[in-house]
């Protein structure tokens, strides 16, 4: 078993580039990958591979070397060995890792650069630069929205998970205005009620029964009418904020969205966002919501990429796999640009790049990615 998985990385490293032994150092960019090529996760770093052969061949440039390495999947050891021969091999820049646990471990290899796709930490560092779609890029653009839409009393939700700490300190410094914020339970037993409090449920359901009593023993025409129109409400009032931004994803977005139309929240008059979805068609399925938006790369360009990524591989890409699309074309851009690369400060450009994901921007030491505002509706994306 490890005799084939030795002869599929010859294989990789071999398709990537056929003159891999060529004596033109100086006038060849050597890339490293650091990805999880065997356990678990190897689906992912074959779908990385993958995408970094599309990559090269829309450069189209003989002298751009791929130097792939498994790194395993939070495997200490791995990852050094990995690190280490991509480093023997002649290469200054590597594409990984994937994920920010491992940033320590690669901080020590200070005469390397590292393109991580993790959207983690989108500062530069001495020696990584993170390109993931980064929770501040995916804040800023909603705030815009919602200025844009006149709302003033937005309250950001997210969930007492792992990640709290971290998502209350990017709040903080993001420094946002109008903005409340409440968390809640990952239970969802727990998080309904949760949500009624915020949405005072409990009194307006009240108010609603104290307010068709008023008309119960009315004959007028008028009173009649009021009351026919109680009847087709569940609660009478509204609630104390115009727009929502939801920090969650999945099973458990679905769940906060659930609980906000349970609790007669008024889709009509409060708009309901979110972050991460990557175009998730599951979320077509949740017949109670109405409008959802939300942040995204371009719908087109990722569209695009996955249909050219099925064509030519006959499956479908991992979604974080168009990042290493874009961070071979970053690194190339650098190097054309440059003539060499030497330290994160060669990818400190004053104008923005795009990629396929979108539009990037390289300002004051921090990545950021310029968002589209994307609208679920009748079971399609439209950018908005």
């Amino acid at each position: 078993m490890q005799n084939k998985f030795l002869i599929f990385i010859f294989y990789i490293t071999f398709l990537f580039n056929s003159n891999l032994l060529s004596n033109e150092e100086n006038k060849t960019l050597k890339v490293g990958l650091l990805a999880p090529l065997s356990g678990p996760y190897s689906e992912i770093g074959n779908s990385l591979l993958y995408s970094l052969q599309l990559a090269l061949e829309e450069i189209d440039d003989k002298n751009v070397l791929i130097i792939p390495r498994d790194s395993g999947y939070n495997n200490k050891e791995k990852l050094a060995t990995a690190i280490n021969e991509i480093k023997s091999s002649g290469a200054k820049i590597i594409i990984g890792p994937t994920t920010h646990e491992e940033f320590n471990d690669v901080e020590l290899y200070r005469d390397l650069i590292f393109i991580s796709l993790s959207n983690i930490k989108p500062e530069f560092s001495n020696n990584i630069i993170s390109i993931g779609v980064s929770l501040e890029s995916q804040l800023n653009a909603l705030t815009k929205f919602l200025n844009k839409q006149k709302k003033t009393k937005t309250i950001i939700m997210y969930p007492k998970n792992e990640y709290l700490e971290l998502i209350e300190k990017k709040i903080k410094n993001l420094d946002l205005k109008n903005i409340k914020t409440f968390t809640y339970s990952p239970n969802p037993e727990i998080l309904t009620g949760e949500i009624e409090v915020l949405t005072n449920y409990s009194q307006r359901k009240r108010s609603l029964e104290l307010r068709k009593k008023m008309f119960e023993d009315k004959e007028d025409e008028q009173s009649i009418k009021e009351l026919e129109r109680l009847e087709q409400l569940y609660t009478l009032g509204g609630v104390n904020f115009d727009s929502v931004i939801i920090i969650d994803f999945g099973n458990n977005l679905k769940s906060v969205l659930t609980s906000l139309v349970y609790t007669d929240v008024n889709q009509n008059d409060i708009l309901f966002t979110t972050i991460n979805q990557w175009f998730d068609e599951s979320i077509f399925y949740e017949n109670t919501i109405k409008n959802l938006f939300y942040p995204s790369v371009n719908y087109k360009e990722f569209k695009k990429y996955n249909n050219k990524y099925f064509k030519r591989f006959k499956i479908y890409p991992n979604e974080i796999t168009i990042l290493a699309y874009d961070a071979l074309g970053l690194i190339y851009y650098a190097w054309k640009k440059n003539g060499e690369i030497n330290s994160v400060n060669d990818f400190l450009f004053k104008n923005k790049i795009k990629g396929k994901i979108g539009t990037f921007s390289f300002k004051d030491g921090k990545v950021s990615q310029e968002l589209d505002i994307y609208k679920i509706e009748n079971n399609k994306f439209i950018k908005f």
